[in-house]
């Protein structure tokens, strides 16, 4: 009698992606929502909005590169299993943060507390997107086009440890603390190719 070989459990990707499409789009909802008219029709209410305006743009920013990271990552992904939907509802989780933490930072611009809290977010929404892939490459094994494609991830290390920096610094100047989120959303903006790499034939 043959021995049977034991497989990890396959489920397809599609209801995991189209889920995740659908938190992101109510999260960028909500943060616009936060977004209130100026109760005056002239310039100087508007300058009061500036601060609110700039948070919203940057956390938008930054929610558009995990949606698109999110999209070319599973475009490599062929299937999933119960350790990625929890790994993916664990980064949806700190996304769903990002309204809070825009709205906070916004009200209070360069305060020392919602600037560090702004970044703990930012640490573990990038921690909870490292963990995803790694589950992934678990799942479909060290020698996978996945696997290949992350490589060592270097952006994403690189990207922890500016978050982990910017938190306490926060406490002593918040405009660098700001500079060092806003340097990360800047590398990430710089085009990745090693997804589409990893689908050339």
């Amino acid at each position: 009698m043959a021995n049977s070989q034991i497989r990890a459990p396959r489920m397809a990707k599609g209801r995991l992606e189209a889920f995740s499409d659908g938190v992101i789009a109510i999260i960028i909802t909500i943060m616009v929502l936060e977004l209130k008219a100026p109760p005056q029709a002239d310039l100087a209410a508007m300058r009061a909005l500036i601060p609110g305006f700039l948070s919203y743009v940057l956390s938008f920013v930054y929610v558009g590169i995990y949606w698109n990271n999110h999209h070319h990552l599973f475009q490599v992904v062929k299937h999933v299993n119960g350790a990625t939907l929890w790994a993916n509802l664990h980064l949806l989780f700190w996304l769903s943060l990002f309204p809070f933490a825009t709205a906070w930072i916004g009200e209070n611009p360069f305060a020392a507390l919602p600037v560090a809290f702004y970044g703990v977010v930012l640490l573990l929404a990038a921690l909870a997107y490292f963990l995803l892939t790694r589950t992934l490459v678990l799942h479909h094994g060290a020698g996978s086009a996945l696997a290949r494609a992350l490589g060592r991830d270097r952006k994403g290390k690189l990207s922890l440890l500016l978050y982990a920096a910017a938190i306490p610094l926060a406490f002593a100047s918040a405009w660098l603390a700001c500079a060092l989120y806003i340097l990360v959303a800047v590398i990430w903006l710089v085009p990745d190719r090693r997804m589409e790499r990893a689908l050339t034939p």
